[in-house]
Formats: structure tokens, sequence, C-alpha cells
């Protein structure tokens, strides 16, 4: 049986060549033969126009790319050998080349806001910025139809995909190996477009002005928990001090009397027209005492 698939694969092989060629395989390498004479011929014509209309051909031959430019040159539809030009001047011949000029130079992909559902079912808006170049200019031209859409088109999706795949706390405090997780994921599937991703930064993460509300209320009612525990811990610290000095004063009376003097010296600093002095409860004690005798 498989014998059969195998001659019956050869002459679909064998049909198919003799559909394009019109016979078998020495009819194809004798059109392949006609071909390179082909173009030799018109490659042959084409230096001959350019002797015969010079100096004026010069104009039209002669071509400069700048610095931060390559010039992808395909004659008779084909690549020609040795890579990108340029920079710098390069010659082509009239009616048989053509070429693409391709910038180098870092270019920046404001990704719009994306709609996203997060893994716990949160709905984000979400916006980035790509940083992404040509690495190899002939592959950028050759190998993709456009290199610079088909990169946004890939940013865009690769963003939903990495937010859809993570909870919201984590879209919120992991920015920054979002970030690194996405560019590795667009300089690996963009290389063979002759693109290289340099840098990709997450802008914005827009929430819901209902969970924005939410998680506003939850972090008051945080914030007034943790403040009525600080308040209750220095209460307990205050009365602990409180206590501690009411046991020095108790063992030692003449502190009470320097405290005293101390609170005079501080009333009379701040310029009061009335001074309210202490009196000792002792000395009462003592007057009430003779009173009850004389009775």
């Amino acid at each position: 049986m498989s014998t059969a698939i195998i001659n019956g694969h050869n002459n679909s092989t064998e049909d198919f060549t003799k559909h394009v060629f019109g016979g078998g395989p020495d009819n194809a390498e004798k059109v392949v033969e006609e071909n390179k004479t082909c173009g030799k011929i018109l490659t042959v014509l084409a230096w001959g126009l350019v002797v015969l209309t010079m100096p004026f051909s010069l104009f039209v031959c002669f071509k400069v790319v700048q610095e931060y430019e390559r010039a992808v040159i395909f004659r008779l539809g084909r690549l020609l050998s040795g890579g990108a030009k340029g920079p710098g001047i390069f010659f082509i011949l009239p009616c048989i080349d053509a070429y693409a000029r391709v910038d180098l130079r870092t270019r920046t992909y404001d990704i719009p806001p994306q709609e996203v559902l997060t893994k716990d079912s949160v709905t984000v808006s979400v916006d980035a910025v790509v940083y992404y170049r040509v690495s190899n200019a002939t592959v950028s031209i050759a190998n993709v139809e456009n290199a610079h859409h088909s990169t946004r088109l890939l940013a865009q999706t690769t963003l939903r995909n990495i937010m859809g795949q993570r909870p919201l706390h984590e879209i919120l405090s992991e920015r920054e190996s979002i970030s690194q997780h996405m560019k590795a994921l667009l300089d690996e599937a963009t290389d063979s477009w002759g693109i290289n991703v340099e840098r990709v930064e997450i802008k914005d993460v827009r929430l819901p002005v209902q969970l924005q509300r939410a998680m506003a209320a939850e972090a008051e009612a945080a914030r007034e928990a943790r403040a009525k525990v600080i308040a209750a811990e220095g209460e307990q610290k205050a009365s602990r001090a409180l206590r501690e000095a009411s046991e020095v004063i108790g063992d030692s009376p003449a502190a009470l009397q320097l405290r005293y003097l101390q609170t005079l010296n501080t009333i009379s600093t701040e310029k009061n027209s009335t001074i309210v002095f202490p009196l000792p409860i002792d000395i009462l004690s003592y007057f009430m005492k003779n009173m009850d005798r004389k009775e």
C-alpha cells in the first residue's frame, strides 16, 4: 500500500511538472536554461541602453541611500547576490532592476488601548509601547509582505493574550516582568521577519469606575483600621508611662512639688496674665487639724 502511495505521489509530481513545464524533468531543465539565456540577453540589452543614453542614464542608474538605510535589489525578480546595498552609492540597470529602501532606525509603535478580560474575570483597558527596528533588510523584504504592519498586529494580539492569562493584582504590580515576557515572545516571533524588538513598556492599566470606587473604599477601610490600632497602642503605652510616673511620685512626695514648680515655669513663659498656683493638699490638712483642736 505504501508503494502505491509513493507511486501515486510520484505520478502527481510528474503531472504537475508536465503541467507547469509542458514535459518531464528534462524539459524543466531546458526551461530553466532558457530563462537564464533570456536573462543574459536582457542584461546585455540593458547595458547597451545605458551606454547609448550616456550621460543621461547615469542619473537613473546611480542611487544613494543614507547611513541608516539599506537597498534590497531585485534583478529580473531575483535577489541580487551580495545582500543589501549601502550606505552610500550603488548602481542599478534600468528596466530589469528594482530596489526597495529599508529604514534601519528604531521605530516606536503605540499600541492602542486593548479591552482585556483578566484571569479573575475583571475587564481592564491596557495600552503599551513597542520599540523595534529592522535587523536584516533582505529578510524583511523577502520573507514578509509588510514587516512593520505584521509586527504591530502581532504586538496587539500578544498584549491581549498575556494580559488574559494573569490576574488583576499581577497586572497592577508586575508590569516590568510582563513587559519582559512580552518582549521575549515578540522578538522570537519576528526574528524570521528580520525584525528585532528592543523594548516593550506597559503604559497604563485602566480599571472600570465601579471597580476603582470599590478598591478606594477597601483601601480607606484598611487605613482606618490601621489608624485605630496605632491609636490604641499609643494609649496603652501612655497609660503604662503614667503608671510608672505615679509610682515614682508616690515613693517621693517631693517629686510632686518639683512638678508643681515646673508647671509654674511653663505657664510663666507663655506670658499669661493669670497664674494658677497649685496649693499642696498637706497644708490644707494641717489647717483643718488645727481648727478641729480649737473646737
